[in-house]
């Protein structure tokens, strides 16, 4: 399972494409780049993401199980590539950087990786609004 995470129009909801390949992967991607700006990031991260997270998340939004946050990545959802760059850049200083070989490894290091991935795209596009699952 993953979060398949588009950057898009925000009149035709189309998603966006930048000029040249981009390489930046995640759990599926093109080989040889990639024009869209997407990306697709394991379920597996998300206990990091959750954490990292929610001090951007509505109090409104908890789980009615524990009472806890939980929007995760869901946090940039709806927020334009522009808006997400410092909630990417404060999620992405709260983790370490212990990066695994094994992309799928729930490391903070590779969680770190993703929403790299993801503020590059906001990056080159900022005027895109983020959509997903």
């Amino acid at each position: 399972m993953s979060y398949d995470i588009d950057l898009v129009d925000p009149v035709t909801k189309e998603v966006l494409e930048a000029e040249v390949k981009h390489h930046i992967t995640g759990g599926t991607y093109r080989m040889g780049g990639d024009t869209r700006l997407r990306l697709n990031v394991t379920y597996n991260f998300a206990p990091h993401f959750y954490r990292v997270f929610e001090t951007f998340v509505d109090p409104a939004n908890v789980d009615s199980f524990d009472g806890k946050p939980r929007q995760g990545i869901r946090t940039i959802y709806g927020k334009t590539g522009a808006e997400s760059i410092p909630i990417l850049k404060d999620a992405i200083s709260k983790l370490g950087d212990d990066v695994d070989t094994d992309y799928w490894k729930p490391t903070e290091g590779n969680a770190k990786q993703a929403l790299c991935g993801l503020l590059a795209l906001a990056q080159m596009r900022p005027d895109g609004v983020w959509d997903g699952d």
